[in-house]
């Protein structure tokens, strides 16, 4: 393939993986293929992406480097269109479709091909956990917090019959190779076994001592292997009943098993980070596949039986060499945890299931796209811009503090010494020093050139769940879940005044430019302004229907902005405490929100997956830009013109909003 055949390729990846935003936003065009097209990698592409800058002559958001999924890469596409997490999926034997479970109560058929849904199968009253197709394809089997299975007409799109038994929530499904019988794992502690024509009960299997949450059948059809909470899996013989082995080994619990096609090892996922792979006529493990950072929720082994696929809490799914025991390469693309996962019969794709509300489908025979490190392991909650805007400083969910240098988009020096989320991160004026908040209880005091602690204040019972500095640099506000603010001499380390108020609790916290009042964020949907030198409320703002998540003041000290769970921002007149404006767009949390220094304009994070930047006079949005996770946090850089936004994977997205007047 030539360099313009690679182009031309790399391009109409870059659409496929855009092609839901850029059919909802087509502003939006531009800022996508720069998202995924890396120039560097085919030079070629350097000068489509300099005329899609140049064509383009409305206000967009331009991202400075290549951070979303790159085209080329192993992701195909993402299937988006379930309303709550998904929990499982399922692929039929054609390999054309894939079902997918959710906790929307619904499944869904889904076309692989086109990445459309197909149908919508309703009739479970309570969260769907997974689902099973049967050997001809023509039918699927779910399992249900509803404490029922439901065999559905994959075509008709109906119930066929709905199997009740358990007296707990069904939690696993696995269809007998010769598509009679189903088997299904239980809270209840049981698994059973079902005529798939008659919907009856054929038998109870009976063993384990806590929850069976996973099953599967060898290809003979004559064994079924259970994953339970009691940390073991046990082997079943599906005519007698009875156990034939039980495999014990794994620390924590089991959550997943899967077969190889040989029927002669299983592969089982724990939430003691690992999986293992059993020989099933010795009861033995062979290997330990160590390597997630989290719980392994699921895991499907290819056809060929040498490679195992598993979903993990760390967002990531791995594919494993089984073999050798040791990591081929890890899917990441999901920005929250990874639930199931499924291969498709031709072992060349596999589809994944996530708490992000989505479905992707990945290639496994395209090489592992290397990329710039993101930064954080975890999401980015906070982020301040230094006064000279070269540097930002980034909190994390990974416990991190890290300096970036925004010229290179390459974090610089990482702050090592929370002992659990770090929620929030504000800068001093002199860009020297920063001050983050931890749900360890405790804010630091950072020198950013030193990298080292200067203080750490230690007051607070609870998760501080703030932080804001004075303009003079002299005192730092904090909030905190022990429904207090508290106010920090910096100089000595020591707390100058504490204000309780059981409102206080969820929240976030800003300095007004006096420095004499702060406005807080809080979880019951209002915000409160604080006179912080008599410690009394001076005005209370109610409006939002939901948890205010974070507040930012204008320039002037007039106004203040506000983001909510509603899913707004509402603009505020301070002096009298009304609202000016509710900004509407997003279509999930606010979960960030920062003014420009003029005060025109002002930039929000949202679980929507935007950035968006909004007009606050007109109360419009001027430009938005969609990225592949969840965004937790946003700033604005003194120039006005640039904008970070930080997201639920830990990267930090640098963009510069284009053609504003």
């Amino acid at each position: 393939m030539d360099r313009n055949q690679d182009a031309q390729a790399l391009i109409a990846d870059a659409l496929r993986l855009s092609a839901k935003v850029i059919a909802s936003d087509a502003s939006q065009l531009a800022g996508q293929l720069i998202g995924r097209l890396d120039e560097a990698t085919v030079p070629s592409i350097r000068a489509l992406l300099a005329q899609a800058i140049e064509s383009t002559h409305w206000t967009w958001l331009r991202p400075l480097k290549a951070q979303l999924s790159p085209a080329g890469g192993q992701l195909l596409r993402t299937l988006d269109g379930h309303a709550e997490e998904v929990t499982g999926v399922a692929v039929t034997p054609d390999g054309r479709r894939a079902v997918s479970a959710s906790f929307d109560h619904t499944l869904k058929v889904w076309d692989l091909e086109r990445g459309k849904v197909v149908r919508t199968l309703k009739g479970h009253s309570r969260a769907v956990k997974c689902v099973a197709v049967t050997p001809n394809g023509r039918q699927a089997v779910s399992a249900s917090f509803d404490r029922t299975l439901k065999v559905w007409d994959l075509e008709r799109g109906e119930v066929v019959r709905t199997l009740k038994g358990h007296s707990a929530r069904v939690t696993g499904v696995a269809v007998v190779p010769d598509g009679r019988r189903v088997v299904s794992a239980s809270w209840d502690k049981t698994l059973k076994v079902w005529d798939l024509e008659t919907g009856e009960v054929i038998r109870t299997l009976e063993d384990h001592t806590r929850p069976v949450i996973g099953v599967a059948v060898t290809p003979d059809g004559r064994r079924a292997i259970s994953a339970s909470w009691d940390k073991t899996l046990k082997v079943w013989d599906l005519d007698t009943g009875e156990v034939v082995r039980t495999l014990d080994g794994h620390s924590d619990r089991v959550i997943g098993v899967a077969v190889t096609p040989d029927g002669r090892r299983a592969v089982s996922a724990s939430d003691d980070c690992t999986l293992k792979v059993w020989d099933l006529e010795r009861g033995e493990v062979v290997c330990t596949l160590d390597g997630h950072s989290d719980r392994v929720i699921g895991v499907a082994v290819t056809p060929d039986g040498r490679r195992a696929v598993s979903a993990s809490d760390d967002c990531t799914l791995k594919v494993w060499d089984l073999e050798r025991g040791e990591v081929v390469c890890t899917l990441d693309g999901h920005w929250d945890q990874v639930t199931g996962v499924a291969v498709t019969p031709d072992g060349r794709h596999v589809v994944s299931a996530s708490c992000d509300r989505t479905l992707k489908v990945w290639d496994l025979e395209r090489g592992e796209v290397v990329r710039m490190l993101d930064g954080h392991s975890d999401g980015i909650t906070g982020v301040a811009v230094m006064p000279d805007g070269r540097r930002a400083v980034s909190a994390s969910g990974d416990k991190t503090v890290k300096v970036w240098d925004l010229e290179r988009g390459e974090v610089v020096r990482t702050l090592k010494g929370h002992s659990n989320v770090v929620i929030g991160v504000a800068l001093m004026p002199d860009g020297r020093h920063a001050v983050s908040a931890s749900w360890d209880r405790t804010l630091k005091v950072w020198d950013l050139e030193r990298g080292e602690v200067v203080h750490t204040l230690d007051g607070h019972s609870e998760e501080v769940t703030g932080v804001a500095v004075t303009p003079d640099g002299r005192r730092a506000v904090s909030a905190s879940d022990d429904h207090t603010l508290k106010v920090w001499n910096l100089e000595r380390g020591e707390v100058v005044r504490t204000i309780s108020d059981n409102s206080i609790l969820g929240a976030g916290v800003a300095v007004m430019p006096d420095g004499r009042h702060a406005v807080s964020a809080l979880f019951d949907g209002t915000l409160k302004v604080w006179d912080l030198e008599r410690g009394e409320v001076v005005r209370t703002l109610d409006g939002h229907s939901d948890a205010v998540a974070g507040v930012a003041v204008t320039p002037d000290g007039h106004g203040a902005v506000s983001a909510s769970f509603d899913g707004t921002l509402k603009v505020w007149d301070l002096e009298r405490g009304e609202v000016v404006c509710t900004l509407k767009g997003h279509s999930a949390s606010v979960t960030g929100v920062a003014v420009m220094p003029d005060g025109r304009l002002a930039v929000s994070a949202s679980e929507d997956r935007t950035i968006k930047v909004w007009n606050l006079s007109a109360g419009r949005c001027e430009a938005s830009f969609t990225a592949d996770e969840g965004m937790y946090s946003c700033a604005v850089l003194p120039d006005s013109k640039f904008f970070l936004g930080g997201g639920m994977r830990g990267r930090l997205h640098i963009l510069r909003l284009e053609n504003v007047s």
